[in-house]
């Protein structure tokens, strides 16, 4: 954080470890600094090419007495005159094969406590030995706010002949589609998109945000789910979609404007099969956000002490740098099962532990979106007021909402709906899913496929009589679950929320 590196200089810390991939912009920063202190201290840059040179001179100059790692440090230690010492990727020097440089840094530390002077690492990756972890300081350099964003994009503008700019609310979602990329990745991203459609418009933000995939993907932990499907997909859930509309520009500066808080999360509890991850892959396309899938099973890793934290944190971290956006935890359930952490030596309340604390203390726009089947395996931490906007219970659809199942599966395959009767279908799949009703559909055109010939309504009424429903093989734990739903959950369906409210 900027505001941290600046008070760390200004203090005189004598080792700070700054972590960044923008070295340009991170040395700017850096000499900003300097430059408002009392005393300025000048600054100077090594890199193992060059050596030392001071900031702001020609890098072509090569200083060949300080190219060495020791030879600098040593130079540092020897100098007088205070200063501010930039060392570029020195990592890969302080290991066991080179315990000199290790000790030279100890060595520097020693000699700064009565000297204005500050070592600072500048690297990509942080990996600091164990004999310095208690004298050195990490910080994470912030990516660009919306504002440097923005001044990206505005150049790339003015280069492009658009000097009038964009209407505000197009700027603002092509520069929040970029938030979470470097300045040089936002410049090229923007370059891209006007390579690629010849214009640089709101249009334009699904080229921006596939960069972000890439950034995504190299988490490993993390995965960029796309999807082609549209809230008007999902049969009834009316009032669940309701609350999602409400919410479709929570994320813009006008509702910050407005006074409005930025939207937290929400749990989908619900009977397995009846969309509960649909509505996640298609609130996403609704508010125009990344949707990123967090797997736990990927989290967790047991080959080191400490890992499977690190891969938490490394996930959390990189969805917090593409925010805005929309974190999916699916069947949280079985990723957060209250107990499960007495068999694997603490490590999976070490992790419940750290996602909790992060939610409650996380200030970037990510969105978590959590679905659960097995309510009594959750947590009560995870359930309790404050933590998510909201719970929400989905049911087994009403006949009229497994009448909209068929009709968006039809329409789905390009059947005439007319010739289905849908309300006699929505009778004979009473208890039945919508999972469990497009798979009944499925199996009559795999029927009538078999034979030849186009199927009908008696293909798809046979099917349905041949499958026997979640809702009555495991009837025990849908009732227990709509027990607890009923006064502890907002129900997702319009017409059980309007009846909860005329019978309060």
């Amino acid at each position: 954080m900027k505001e941290e590196l600046s008070i760390l200089l200004q203090a005189k810390y004598p080792l700070i470890y700054l972590v960044t991939h923008e070295e340009d912009r991170a040395e700017k920063q850096i000499v900003a600094i300097a430059q408002r202190e009392s005393q300025t201290r000048p600054v100077y840059v090594w890199s193992v090419v060059y050596g030392f040179n001071e900031y702001g001179q020609p890098r072509s100059r090569t200083n060949a007495s300080t190219i060495s790692p020791e030879a600098a440090l040593q130079w540092v230690v020897n100098r007088k005159e205070p200063g501010i010492f930039v060392f570029k990727d020195l990592h890969p020097f302080m290991t066991s094969a080179s315990p000199s440089v290790v000790r030279w840094l100890r060595e520097a530390i020693a000699s700064f406590r009565n000297e204005n002077k500050s070592i600072v690492l500048m690297a990509p990756v942080q990996e600091v030995p164990a004999e310095l972890e208690k004298d050195v300081v990490s910080v994470d350099f912030d990516l660009p706010n919306m504002e440097e964003i923005g001044q990206v994009l505005n150049q790339q503008l003015q280069k492009n002949g658009n000097f009038g700019g964009l209407p505000a609310v197009a700027q603002e979602k092509l520069v929040k589609a970029a938030l979470g990329l470097t300045r040089d990745e936002a410049e090229k991203v923007f370059r891209k998109a006007y390579a690629t459609r010849g214009c640089l418009t709101e249009a334009e933000v699904d080229v921006v945000l596939s960069e972000k995939r890439w950034l995504v993907k190299r988490n490993g932990v993390l995965e960029f789910v796309e999807t082609d499907e549209t809230i008007e997909g999902v049969g009834g859930l009316g009032e669940l979609k309701t609350w999602l509309h409400q919410r479709s520009n929570a994320f813009t500066e006008r509702a910050r404007d407005y006074g409005l808080p930025q939207p937290k999360g929400m749990l989908i509890l619900g009977v397995p099969g009846c969309g509960k991850s649909l509505i996640a892959k298609t609130t996403s396309r609704l508010w125009g956000l990344p949707l990123l899938r967090l797997d736990m099973g990927r989290v967790y890793d047991g080959s080191t002490v400490g890992k499977s934290e690190a891969n938490l944190r490394n996930a959390l971290k990189t969805a917090e740098s593409v925010s805005p956006a929309i974190l999916f935890i699916d069947e949280m359930d079985k990723a957060f099962s209250s107990g499960s952490g007495d068999s694997d030596g603490g490590t999976s309340n070490r992790i419940f532990g750290s996602f909790l604390t992060w939610m409650q203390e996380k200030k970037s726009p990510v969105f978590v979106m959590a679905t659960a089947n097995r309510v009594e395996r959750l947590p009560s931490e995870f359930l309790r007021k404050g933590r998510f906007d909201e719970i929400f219970f989905v049911d087994l659809p009403t006949p009229q909402e497994r009448s909209d199942i068929f009709r968006i599966h039809l329409q789905k395959r390009k059947r005439d709906i007319e010739r289905f009767d849908l309300e006699q279908l929505a009778k004979v799949s009473d208890g039945f899913s919508g999972a469990e009703i497009e798979q009944a559909l499925v199996a009559a055109m795999y029927d009538a496929f078999a034979q030849d010939r186009e199927f009908t309504q008696l293909d798809i009424i046979a099917a349905t009589r041949a499958t026997m429903p979640l809702s009555k093989t495991m009837s025990e734990q849908v009732t227990a679950l709509r027990d607890w739903a009923r006064q502890r959950a907002r129900p997702a369906a319009a017409s059980v929320a309007e009846y909860q409210r005329l019978e309060f």
